[in-house]
């Protein structure tokens, strides 16, 4: 069977190590990158994931311009995006979601695990 594929840009290595040891365990292959400008070009070369996992807060450009980015290519503008992030503001949530984002996590209120859930809940 495939290993679903799922792309995580997020500059906090501690962080992307952590759901990329939990989504491995669980059968999924992840990709990490550190920042928007490298998920980006990693998507415009080819890369097809199953989902995207996005940091708000990172260096060079931030997690909505990134969403934003992805929607308008038309190579990955079907592919879900989840906002994983700490900022938990009614505004932040509200944007990411006008932006096509198809879920909101702050991590602080997720395990790794709930997030594996969440992700295959949309994804299968």
């Amino acid at each position: 069977m495939d290993r679903k594929k799922i792309l995580i840009i997020e500059d906090d290595a501690l962080l992307s190590n952590m759901y990329q040891t939990k989504f491995n365990s669980e059968g999924f292959c992840m990709i990490v990158v550190a920042d928007g400008e490298s998920g980006i070009k990693l998507l415009s070369e080819g890369l097809n994931p199953s989902m995207v996992l996005l940091d708000i807060v990172m260096p060079k450009m931030d997690g909505i311009e990134v969403l934003e980015k992805i929607k308008q290519m038309e190579i990955c503008k079907d592919v879900p995006v989840i906002m994983l992030t700490n900022l938990g503001q009614k505004e932040n949530i509200d944007k990411a979601t006008k932006s096509g984002a198809v879920g909101y996590i702050v991590k602080a209120n997720y395990t790794p695990s709930e997030v594996v859930k969440k992700v295959r809940e949309i994804i299968g």
